[in-house]
């Protein structure tokens, strides 16, 4: 079960990723994003039909996300191997195609733990999303059924929102009033 992360210093990670170019391997920690928004994503397993969805939809976003001084990092319990061969799988069979980041490697499962996602059951994350802000707190969590994917434009409303500061009502966009404490 999710555990409330929100307002606190995100957990600490430091994962192997298979970069979007499909070729080249890397490593990542939560201090390479200080100084960052950071978009953290936990999905289920490579090679499924939901989450190639959501990493290419945030893949096409990514450049808008920048725009906002964000980053992203995709994360599932699968090794940087496995996540390769599916950004090399071309789109029409079921790949991801060249990425616009990296996919990190959760294969000891402790990030998934210690961001409250894994199915310690099934072995694999739940779709936990998390936003982290530039000083590495963690200022937006959600977690959803595996069955059902995540909204890049949601993402990147609350993401707006977030750094507009103050009180943002329901559906809130830029631009509009924020609310004030009376």
């Amino acid at each position: 079960m999710a555990q409330r992360l929100v307002g606190l210093p995100a957990p600490d990670f430091t994962l192997e990723t298979a970069l979007g170019n499909g070729q080249d391997f890397g490593k990542v920690s939560l201090s390479d994003y200080k100084g960052k928004w950071l978009i953290l994503f936990f999905y289920p397993m490579d090679f499924t039909f939901v989450c190639p969805t959501e990493i290419i939809a945030m893949s096409d976003a990514a450049e808008e996300f920048k725009d906002f001084d964000a980053e992203i990092l995709g994360v599932s319990t699968d090794t940087i191997h496995s996540h390769r061969a599916w950004i090399n799988t071309p789109r029409d069979k079921n790949g991801l195609g060249q990425l616009n980041y990296p996919l990190a490697a959760d294969v000891l499962k402790t990030t998934a733990r210690n961001y409250g996602v894994l199915d310690e059951e099934a072995g694999i994350a739940h779709r936990g999303l998390f936003i982290i802000d530039p000083e590495g707190v963690l200022r937006y969590q959600v977690v959803t059924d595996e069955n059902v994917g995540r909204s890049t434009d949601e993402t990147m409303r609350i993401l707006q929102a977030l750094q507009a500061g103050g009180l943002c009502p329901a559906n809130w966009r830029p631009g509009q009033a924020q609310l004030t404490a009376k």
